[in-house]
């Protein structure tokens, strides 16, 4: 994994590069802002101008397939970033309120490629084919409905119709999904109560597998939308290419607790094999929180836990790309962001005040990875 920082104008970049000698090379870049007493406007066109700058340098020929804005006030900031990214943007949108902790108004993550053919499908998701794989991400799904369960519910079967126009299922081609969710402490269950009931209809259960996702606080622009939902699939997988973490010695199995998610996947192509590690915090192989209202001993061992899950697919830190760091807190920042500075300074990461799934944990992240490998079974991406 290739790793550059690059200072402009008025924003800064964290980049990771998985770059093969032939096939598609892959990027993950964070975005920041550098002037954080502008205005708004001002700073969302900083990032733009930095984000263009980039693809017109370092990350030419690159294709984005997902984008995520990180908001401080999604009410009075999501018209404007949809109006300016629509129309310069054409990959999967995703738009949420989970305020930076730089004391920026937003930042951005951005996922691309290269070489892969891209479109926008009738349903609303976006695809970029190569080779013998079509994937799918979907951004900023949302609803009216009348509350969590009802909105999570209706999110989770209109996405089911959308991958089967597609020839996908929800348990075959389905990798990764974000549950964002306004007002977590009160609605997640509500959230949780669908997921569970979906899947089961779907031969997603604890006998079969789950899907790798993050459930987090975060929300929409209208305070009537209670969930949004994030997704990514992959088609042309084969039997066999999909593996499931566990770490059996540091975590338990998310049924235990009620939950129905996968702590991670690998997925094995020809040249690499991709490493997608849900929202892990600081609990234990009985599903307890450890070390409570102790945010440096949280860190810590979310670290553990999240390395036992790499370990298990064959990777490190060393192969991650990049990093979402959530803190329930925000007077918790300084001495998160401290410790990650100090054990991982060139990883691209972000840290947004958003509060994890259940009160006692004060901080959770989620990554990707990327490990090289020559593997016949399978094609390359």
């Amino acid at each position: 994994m290739e790793r550059q920082y690059i200072r402009l104008t008025k924003a800064e970049a964290e980049i990771s590069a998985f770059r093969p000698g032939e096939g598609v090379a892959e990027y993950q870049v964070m975005i920041h802002v550098l002037e954080r007493q502008d205005t708004y406007e001002e700073q969302l066109g900083a990032l733009m101008d930095a984000y263009r700058e980039l693809r017109e340098g370092v990350l030419q020929g690159t294709v984005a397939a997902f984008m995520r804005f990180f908001l401080s006030d999604a009410a009075n900031q999501a018209d404007y970033v949809l109006a300016t990214a629509t129309e310069q943007l054409d990959c999967a949108l995703s738009v949420v309120e989970q305020p930076p902790l730089d004391g920026s108004k937003v930042a951005l993550w951005v996922y691309l490629l290269t070489g892969v053919q891209t479109r926008v499908q009738p349903g609303g998701l976006y695809s970029l084919t190569h080779g013998a794989y079509t994937h799918y991400w979907g951004g900023s799904a949302f609803n009216r409905a009348v509350n969590s369960e009802y909105q999570a519910r209706l999110l989770l079967n209109d996405y089911v119709m959308q991958l089967m126009e597609q020839g996908c299922t929800l348990a075959d081609n389905c990798l990764r999904t974000w549950f964002f969710v306004q007002n977590i402490d009160v609605n997640y269950a509500g959230v949780v109560k669908a997921r569970n009931e979906v899947f089961a209809t779907q031969n997603l259960t604890e006998h079969t597998h789950y899907i790798a996702s993050t459930g987090i606080a975060g929300r929409h622009a209208d305070p009537k939308v209670s969930v949004l939902l994030d997704t990514y699939a992959v088609k042309g997988l084969k039997p066999g290419q999909v593996h499931y973490l566990y770490a059996p010695a540091y975590l338990n199995p998310t049924y235990e607790y009620g939950v129905s998610f996968e702590r991670g996947t690998y997925i094995d192509y020809g040249d690499r094999r991709h490493i997608l590690i849900s929202g892990t915090a600081s609990i234990n192989n009985k599903g307890e929180v450890v070390h409570p209202r102790n945010v440096r001993r949280q860190t810590e061992r979310m670290w553990e836990n999240v390395e036992a899950l790499l370990r298990e697919a064959g990777a490190g830190f060393e192969q991650v790309g990049q990093m979402i760091v959530y803190l329930r807190d925000m007077a918790d920042y300084q001495v998160v962001k401290a410790l990650f500075d100090a054990r991982f300074p060139d990883i691209p990461k972000v840290f947004v005040l958003a509060p994890v799934c259940r009160p006692g944990w004060l901080v959770e992240m989620e990554c990707m990875a990327v490990l090289p490998q020559q593997c016949s079974e399978y094609p390359c991406l």
